[in-house]
Parts: C-alpha cells; sequence; structure tokens
C-alpha cells in the first residue's frame, strides 16, 4: 500500500470519554469516512459483533498476526490484552474509496500518527474532570469497580499524551464536541 496518498482521521481518548459515541456521529455526517474495526483479545461486551464492533481474537491468533506483520499497530493495553489495527482494514477502506477512521486508544493513536504523519489528523478527546470520567465509566455498566479503577489511573497517565495530538478537545458536551471534531475533519479532508 502506497501510504503517502492515504488519509486517516485518528480519534484517541481515554476508556469512557465518548469517543465511540462521537465517531459514530461523524460517520453519519461526512460519508466518506468509514469505520477502522480494530482486532482485540477480549470478549465481546453483551450487544458488540465479531466484524461490526471489533475483530474479537484469541490471544495465540493476535500473538500470530504480530509475527506475521499483520498489523499497522497494535498494544497489549492490559496484560494479556491485546488492541491492534491490521493493515487488511486499512486495505478494504481505501480500496473503496473511502477515509479510515480510527477509534483508538491513546498509545495507538501515537502510533498511527507516527506511521502516517502529516497524512493523519489526530485528535485527543479529553473528558471535562476525572470525576466525571468516573461517573460516566459507571453508568455504562461494562465494567466492575476494580476495573473502572484500572480505567482510570490509565487515564491520568494517558492525558499527559493530549499534547502530542493535533488537536485536543474536551468532550463536556456532547453536541459541542462532534460540532469541533466535525469541522476539523472538513478542514483536513479538502487540503
Amino acid at each position: 500500500m502506497n501510504l503517502e496518498h492515504t488519509r486517516i482521521v485518528i480519534l484517541s481518548a481515554p476508556s469512557g470519554t465518548g469517543k465511540t459515541t462521537i465517531v459514530r456521529s461523524l460517520m453519519e455526517r461526512l460519508p466518506q469516512l468509514a469505520f477502522s474495526i480494530s482486532a482485540t483479545t477480549r470478549a465481546p461486551r453483551p450487544h458488540e459483533i465479531n466484524g461490526r464492533d471489533y475483530h474479537f481474537l484469541p490471544e495465540a491468533d493476535f500473538r500470530q498476526r504480530i509475527e506475521a506483520g499483520a498489523f499497522v499497530e497494535w498494544e497489549e493495553v492490559y496484560p494479556g490484552r491485546f488492541y491492534g489495527t491490521l493493515w487488511s482494514e486499512i486495505d478494504r477502506i481505501v480500496a473503496a474509496g473511502q477515509v479510515p477512521v480510527f477509534d483508538v486508544d491513546v498509545y495507538g493513536g501515537l502510533n498511527l500518527k507516527k506511521r502516517f504523519g502529516p497524512a493523519a489528523l489526530a485528535v485527543f478527546l479529553e473528558p471535562p474532570t476525572l470525576e466525571e470520567l468516573s461517573e460516566r465509566l459507571r453508568k455504562r455498566g461494562t465494567e466492575d469497580t476494580l476495573e473502572i479503577e484500572l480505567r482510570l489511573q490509565k487515564a491520568v497517565h494517558e492525558l499527559t499524551y493530549a499534547h502530542l495530538f493535533d488537536l485536543r478537545i474536551v468532550n463536556g458536551n456532547l453536541e459541542s464536541a462532534i460540532d469541533q471534531v466535525h469541522a476539523a475533519i472538513s478542514r483536513f479532508l479538502v487540503l
């Protein structure tokens, strides 16, 4: 694949900041965007579907694909829990004439930005406060108390990387955050 002619959009944020909600809204507004489905070794949540929300892979399969060079980027986000972006996802989207949009963790976002350079718009979404982030994670109801605490500790660390992204947006008001990201992507895609 010729990377120099491929534009990508990256949205990264600590877990629970709203990046998935924002990505879904952006794809409705900007039909040229197509969601890059990440791969993970974690189990699906009750509403998630393999091949739509994630490519759910057994850890051994994920590790084999790492060795085979099938990933643009990958991380062991939590012990034994891997996430990554498959080259085949970018190929699929670009072949359809669309722009890949990534909903990835902070480290994945930085790795993609490093790989694609100025052909990538990297947006960092911030929670208004850690207290608000904690409340959002609790309301989501997908993690137990220990997992929420781990995610909050990780969020504190991830926030220290915000300055490395092209754009920082605080998601205190969802519609405002969507409008800001939409405007930035629209400008990026016409450059």
